[in-house]
């Protein structure tokens, strides 16, 4: 299917620039100038070097100039966007909803490994995410039921469009919410803060691309993600669980994926 193989290749080259604001946004740098560059001797990186996934290789990991270790980040980011995109449009084919998809994943994929490396999500993947959701349920309507429910209520009957950008709306407005109160009861029982702002920014950024059945499914799968492996990893290398702070967006960002492909990509029931 070539649409595929367009899109696993566009894939890759947004993965490449993903790289640079994973690199760059959590340390308040442009992500357009300059271009790229080695992170320890910071030397621009040649355009031959910089080719997705085929740049990484020929270097065997390493820079060109001074030898530094390349991170394995940067080839796993490039495969695993490409491979989303793939997978987004042999499910759906070469559709805006397919391109949703895309989008959806690149953002996900962005915040990931933003938290897992800096413990920061980025307002420009978050708020940016949860605009563009918005937007695009004008576009690629949700599954409105209870926007639909609620309008009903007062005998109002919008157009379709219109109830998947109320469904976008409180997808992005009740999760976040809950997760705020619950961050926030958190803090007042334990005196110290159990969750992040970022983390809350980030489930209107899911609710709004994938609606309130979504969020709140996000939020169960990616809760229990985080209890088991953050249990799992911090039993295995006996760090403190009262200190240890945990990447609980990367755990979100993960189930957001898992759902969106089961919501939007795979055979309903």
């Amino acid at each position: 299917m070539p649409e595929a193989i367009l899109a696993l290749l566009f894939g890759l080259v947004i993965g490449s620039f993903l790289n640079v604001c994973i690199y760059r946004l959590p340390r308040d740098l442009s992500v357009v100038r300059p271009r790229s560059f080695c992170p320890a001797c910071e030397h621009p990186v040649a355009w031959y070097d910089n080719i997705p996934l085929l740049g990484y290789l020929r270097l065997r990991a390493r820079c060109r100039h001074c030898g530094a270790r390349i991170p394995a980040r940067y080839p796993l980011v490039e495969l695993l966007t490409g491979a989303l995109f793939l997978l987004s449009v042999l499910a759906l084919g070469p559709a805006p909803a397919a391109l949703k998809l895309c989008l959806f994943s690149a953002l996900m994929v962005g915040l990931i490994f933003s938290d897992l490396e800096e413990r920061i999500l980025p307002d420009e993947f978050t708020l940016g995410g949860a605009v563009l959701g918005i937007v695009l349920a004008w576009a690629v309507p949700l599954e409105g039921f209870l926007t639909a429910t609620l309008l009903s209520l007062f005998d109002i009957l919008p157009a379709p469009r219109w109830v998947s950008v109320g469904e976008a709306v409180l997808g992005a407005l009740l999760p976040a919410g809950f997760l705020w109160l619950t961050g926030f009861l958190f803090e007042k029982i334990r005196h110290k803060e159990g969750l992040g702002l970022g983390d809350v920014k980030m489930m209107a950024a899911v609710g709004a691309f994938l609606g309130l059945q979504g969020a709140l499914l996000t939020l169960v799968v990616g809760s229990l993600l985080g209890s088991v492996i953050g249990l799992a990893y911090i039993l295995s290398t006996k760090k403190d669980a009262g200190s240890y702070q945990l990447p609980f967006g990367s755990f979100l960002g993960v189930a957001a994926l898992i759902v969106a492909f089961y919501l939007q990509a795979l055979p309903q029931p």
